[in-house]
């Protein structure tokens, strides 16, 4: 009777266990343009003569300190309201080189994150490059490389800086990350739907190796969510539009219904710095995409003047604001 009685208890506790709800774990995954990370140093090759102590901007170690010290700052708060550790991935743009990411995450505020680094350098003529920074702890890294991009009709002033990928687990499933910096608005709009189709081909040429892949572009696309490039690239506004050689872009909505943005110009909101995932972060087992975010806090603008509401940005023209950048960060959040 004893023994009928044990196991009809360990049975309902069994029944229980499996009633309770699961908890889920909360992910996130940033991306930053720096806007100019150089450091006092002359790179061989490459023209940045204007981040100097001779240059036009007067760039020094006093400045140069304090721009890592700001970019920490940033850095440190991203998503930390919701969890804990920070992001497990931060995409960044306008870098100069590995020696300026060291010294980033060795600032104090960044230190404890231990993020370590993926950079390489690329073919840039004033030596901007991407990188992408993470937790070890939450992200582990498997491989990655820098696919250089094709100039456009023999463009060659106005590149991409060629298409950072990184492969690796993130919550005990596959993800890649590919980070981006396409050409400015200097350069005409099919410059631009030149890079998306590359960044199409790739990320059609992952999924076709592992359909399972979880894949996450990112970048300072010099685009809008809803112009021509992103459209080529397969951006789709809404969860629902999503097919299978589609990627979601939540930053749509942000700008377009919300008329939030990331850098104003001429008193025009917009959002360059997108985070777009593919179609299995939307359904399906595993990490999903759950919530994104345009970072804010005050400090971030401009309190006063003619651009008062502006990001507030390290130079303009060449006077010193000693700000932070002329972009806003983004974060999505992915559940588990």
């Amino acid at each position: 009777m004893k023994k009928l009685i044990f196991v009809l208890n360990l049975l309902m506790l069994v029944m229980i266990v499996q009633a309770r709800p699961r908890k889920s774990k909360l992910y996130s995954v940033a991306f930053y343009n720096l806007e100019n990370l150089f450091d006092t140093i002359h790179d061989a090759g490459k023209n940045d003569y204007e981040y100097l102590p001779d240059g036009s901007k007067e760039w020094n170690t006093e400045k140069y300190l304090s721009k890592l010290t700001n970019m920490s700052k940033v850095m440190s708060e991203f998503s930390r309201d919701r969890i804990e550790e920070g992001p497990a991935v931060i995409g960044v743009a306008e870098i100069e080189n590995r020696r300026v990411l060291d010294d980033l995450v060795s600032q104090p505020a960044l230190l404890p994150s231990g993020y370590e680094i993926v950079h390489y350098e690329g073919p840039d003529k004033r030596g901007i490059d991407c990188a992408l920074l993470y937790d070890p702890k939450q992200y582990e890294v498997t491989s990655s490389q820098l696919v250089l991009s094709e100039p456009f009709e023999g463009d060659m002033v106005h590149v991409t800086r060629g298409f950072l990928i990184v492969n690796g687990k993130l919550a005990g499933d596959k993800v890649c990350f590919i980070v981006n910096h396409w050409p400015s608005r200097g350069a005409k709009e099919p410059v631009r739907i030149h890079s998306a189709r590359q960044v199409r081909a790739l990320v059609d040429s992952l999924q076709r190796t592992d359909k399972k892949l979880k894949i996450v572009v990112m970048g300072d696309m010099n685009d809008d969510p809803m112009d021509n490039s992103m459209l080529t690239l397969g951006a789709k506004k809404y969860p629902n539009e999503v097919g299978h050689s589609d990627l979601y872009s939540p930053f749509w909505e942000v700008l377009e219904d919300k008329g939030v943005g990331t850098l104003l110009y001429r008193g025009k909101w917009n959002l360059f710095d997108q985070i777009l995932v593919s179609p299995n972060m939307l359904s399906g087992k595993g990490l999903k995409y759950d919530d994104s975010e345009v970072f804010m806090r005050e400090y971030l603008f401009e309190q006063e003047g003619q651009y008062k509401g502006a990001p507030l940005r390290t130079h303009a023209g060449k006077k010193w604001l000693n700000g932070y950048s002329d972009h806003l960060p983004t974060i999505i959040y992915l559940r588990k």
